[in-house]
């Protein structure tokens, strides 16, 4: 990745800027989703909240979880 001058950027700052804009994203679309939230518009059931929720959470974990596995270091001992 380079930044807007053409420069390389390192690892780490290539990181950041694509994490920050896709943070961004995910919280704008969260925003989004609670504007559903409105009964005067829109109508649901709680089990459908209920499934909302539980993907949304179920998402939160495994991608932490790639996180959390992406620094283990793989040894094999015979």
């Amino acid at each position: 990745m380079t930044s807007q001058n053409g420069e390389r950027l390192s690892k780490s700052d290539a990181f950041k800027n694509i994490a920050a804009r896709r943070t961004v994203r995910v919280l704008d679309a969260l925003r989004l989703l609670g504007q559903c939230s409105n009964r005067r518009t829109y109508e649901y059931t709680d089990a459908q909240i209920q499934k909302i929720f539980r993907e949304i959470r179920n998402a939160i974990r495994d991608t932490e979880q790639r996180f959390k596995e992406s620094g283990k270091k793989i040894s094999f001992k015979l």
